[in-house]
């Protein structure tokens, strides 16, 4: 359960590959002198084929979501948001990332600290599809860390752990929510 957790908790954003599409009208012979497309010599990212509707692809979309992009790259966990689900992700927007204190974002983006960048990832990941207007005030999710988190309503709008809801996107894997802040785990004792 733990490493399928893992798995499903965060590659939550890298480019949706464009395969050419094929056309019915091309002739046999047209095929026949197309050569096969050139095999990549090195591998140009740590990012498999996505389904363009996923989680990942649609954070790979966003102009505003290429810092947690990078971070589920520099995590390895790509192909784990990527994955079938269904997951429920809360995406900090890069304005979240530049309000924590100056350094965290690119202290937690060396390798060194790749255990402490996928534990912030995975307490923004958790199984199943929870739909912003299923929530209710006081609600907790357990998060792909193990963890809890709060959930607040007030006058509508949602927000966790003091974190703003501010658009919820469906996708093929689950549902990704755009928040205003990163959250960050409470520190284990």
């Amino acid at each position: 359960m733990n490493k399928l957790v893992s798995t499903a908790s965060l590659g939550l954003v890298l480019v949706a590959c464009n395969s050419p599409q094929s056309s019915a009208a091309g002739s046999a012979t047209t095929a026949a002198a197309t050569p096969p497309p050139a095999k990549s010599q090195a591998p140009q990212s740590n990012m498999p084929p996505l389904d363009p509707k996923n989680i990942v692809s649609i954070a790979v979309g966003s102009k505003d979501h290429t810092t947690l992009v990078t971070a589920l790259k520099a995590a390895d966990y790509v192909p784990s948001v990527a994955n079938p689900g269904p997951l429920t992700v809360f995406a900090p927007t890069n304005a979240a990332f530049e309000k924590l204190p100056a350094g965290t974002v690119d202290g937690l983006l060396k390798p060194e600290k790749k255990e402490d960048l996928r534990g912030v990832l995975k307490y923004h990941v958790t199984t199943s599809v929870y739909e912003a207007e299923s929530f209710k005030d006081g609600d907790t999710l357990s998060m792909a860390d193990g963890q809890k988190t709060k959930i607040a309503v007030k006058d509508g709008k949602v927000s966790i752990n003091g974190a703003n809801v501010v658009a919820s996107i469906r996708a093929s894997n689950g549902i990704v929510h755009v928040v205003d802040a990163v959250l960050l785990p409470p520190k284990k004792e």
